[in-house]
This record gives structure tokens, sequence and C-alpha cells, in this order.
């Protein structure tokens, strides 16, 4: 006669360590407040820790490459779930705090106001955005307010619209213009997106409500949303810290749409969809968007660097994205922090990357001969 007892479920405190490296990102946000404090040599901190010490540690850490369980359960995933939730007010409060006190604070230059700002809009680019992001993907109305008012902070609502309703419908095909094309550097594709991304935001809400036989002006358009959430920022930035305060508040949001944009440059880099005839595109796969499985990097980015599944399963939390290996995805060969500076420099991202694009087409398209439309991204618009 054997003896079988059932799993013992993992306690609170073995789930919320699982979960902990996850909430590293929390520290930048002290980090920022020394800046304020002491000025000088401390504004260095908040992006060279994102940047230069998450890169280091990837290199220490290497790469990730197991997957959770996909029947993972709301309980199980709760410490996940609880750095997103909490991150709204987190990043409320260090902005307002920062509105009031840099402005005032006769120890900072102006120079060394804007770069507490600088530092600032590292944070709520590369962490803020990042969260908004998947809280936008989740269904529940208070997660959609909470990504609503993160991208008000940064003046940039209008990414949730383009997200779900562009983004992800027309990704790696000439109608998503955050998929970047094959040799558009950096310097080009940011100007683009910076205005496309917005006109095709607005264009998909309108036709939205226009299915409903409804005008563009209805209230229901979200845009109304965004641009009185971003009204009221930026009359609170003017209340605690009057013009100057508008000004810094405007520097952080400039530089969290840039971070953003690296990131969307980086994510889809001259990887296409196949154009199958009549204006049609086969379906989104894993291999149209590139993987990486960076340790350290995808802590601090809640796994965003799974971005190929992501892709390929839209409604997947966070902590159970699966990695792909180099024969189901194409893979970064350093992750966001590295790869993203290196996106600020067209020769380097060109020897690094392109190659890795022409290897990724003769992998899964070798049919294929000539790419020049593809290059172009003049393949006919998907219906």
């Amino acid at each position: 006669m054997t003896n079988s007892a059932a799993p013992i479920p993992p306690s609170e405190m073995a789930k919320l360590g699982r979960a902990l490296p996850f909430w590293l990102s929390l520290v930048l946000v002290p980090l920022a407040l020394v800046g304020a404090l002491y000025g000088g040599w401390t504004l260095v901190i908040v992006p060279a820790a994102t940047w230069y010490l998450f890169t280091a540690l990837d290199a220490a850490l290497g790469l990730n490459t197991q997957n959770a369980d996909l029947g993972a359960t709301g309980d199980d995933l709760y410490w996940y779930s609880m750095i997103t939730l909490i991150w709204t007010p987190v990043q409320f409060v260090m902005l307002i705090s920062l509105l009031w006190y840099v402005p005032q604070a006769e120890h900072l230059s102006t120079l060394e106001r804007i770069g507490v700002f600088f530092g600032v809009g590292v944070i709520t680019g590369t962490v803020g955005i990042n969260y908004s992001h998947e809280l936008m993907h989740r269904k529940g109305k208070p997660e959609r307010w909470m990504a609503d008012i993160l991208l008000a902070m940064v003046l940039y609502s209008h990414f949730r619209s383009e997200h779900l309703l562009v983004h992800h419908r027309y990704v790696a095909t000439p109608r998503d213009p955050v998929t970047a094309r094959y040799n558009e550097g950096f310097h080009r594709f940011y100007p683009r997106v910076l205005h496309q991304c917005w006109v095709s935001a607005f264009r998909a809400e309108k036709a939205m409500l226009a299915r409903r036989n409804l005008p563009w002006t209805d209230r229901s358009n979200p845009f109304w949303r965004y641009w009185a959430l971003q009204l009221g920022f930026i009359v609170l930035a003017f209340v605690l810290g009057g013009w100057s305060g508008v000004g810094l508040f405007i520097v952080q949001a400039g530089v969290a749409i840039w971070q953003l944009e690296l990131v969307n440059y980086v994510e889809h880099y001259g990887l296409t969809r196949k154009h199958l005839g009549d204006g049609k595109y086969e379906h989104v796969q894993p291999r149209h968007s590139w993987n990486a499985a960076h340790k350290a990097s995808n802590w601090l980015l809640i796994n965003l660097q799974r971005h190929s599944d992501h892709h390929y399963k839209p409604d997947r939390q966070f902590a159970v994205l699966q990695n792909y290996g180099p024969d189901e995805a194409p893979q970064l060969p350093y992750g966001y922090p590295l790869m993203t500076m290196l996106a600020m420099m067209p020769p380097l991202w060109r020897r690094a990357m392109n190659p890795r694009v022409r290897a990724w087409r003769a992998m899964y398209y070798p049919e294929i001969t000539d790419w020049q439309e593809y290059n172009r991204a003049n393949t006919p618009m998907p219906r």
C-alpha cells in the first residue's frame, strides 16, 4: 500500500517571492527623489540604473527561457497583478510631489531642474507607459482608467486607441505606423510615427463610431476623455509649479514618449507578414515580433520583451507570457535597454540588426526573392 499526498500549494510568501523581482521598478522612484534633493551627479542615477545597470545585470544573469504555467489562476498571479495596480498611485504621487518641490528648490539650477524631470521621464516612459500597456489589455474598467491616467501623465493618451485598434490588428503590415521598416533609421521613424499614430488612432475611433451611426463628436469617443485628462494634468502642473512646472511636466512627457517609441522601433524592426494577395496578409505569428529572454530587463519591463507571445496571444497577462526559441521567433542580441541605445546610433543598429532581418527572411520566407516592396512598406493595404 502506498501513501500519496496531494501537492502542497505554495504559501503566500512563496508566491510573493516569485513575483518580487518584477517589483524592482519601484526602486527607481526614490532614486528620482534623491536627484531632486541633491542635484549634481545624482541626476544621472535614474538613467544609469535604467539603461546601464540593467544591461550589466542582463550580462551577468543571462537568459530566462522557462515558461510559466498557462493554467495559473488569478490567485497564483495576485502579486504579479498588484505591481501594475499600485504603480498608478505611486507614479502620481512622485510626479505631483516633484512638480511642487523642484520649481521652488533654490539649490537646483535650471539645468538641474530639467535633469530631474529628464529622469522622471525615463521612469514614466520606461515603466509607466509599459504598465499602462499591461493595464489597457485588461477587461476591467478600473484597469482601463488607470491606463488612461498613466498615459495622460505623459500627454500620450491616444496610445491606447492606436495600440488596441491599429497596432495589434495591422502589425507587420504597411497599415501599422509602429512597425519600423527595414533600413529605416530611428531619426526617420520617430517624426513619422508621432504624426501617423495620432492620426491612425483618431481615425480608428471615428470609424468605430461611424459603424454605430455616431459622429466623432459623440461623447463616447475616448478622445474626449484623453483631452480632459491631459488638460487636467497640465492645469495641475501649473497650480503646483507655475509655468516652470508646466515646462518641466512637458519635459518629462517628451522623454517618456521618446522612450516608448524607441521600444516600438525595436520590437518589430524589419519584420513583415507575408502578403497573400488581394490586400490580405497571413495571421500574426510569434515570428512577427522580436523576442528577448534577458532576465533582468524582463524583470524591469514585466516581460514586455516576450513580445512574440504578446502579439500572438494579446490577452495573456505578463506573468504567463511564453518565451520562444530561435526556431520559432527572431531573437534580439541584447535586452531593450541596450537595444534602444543602439537604435540611437543608426550605423551600429544596422550592423547589428540588418543581417538578422535578412536571416529571418531566408528562414521563414525563402520563396520571396524580391523584398523591394516590403522594404518600402508598399505592399497593398489590408482591407
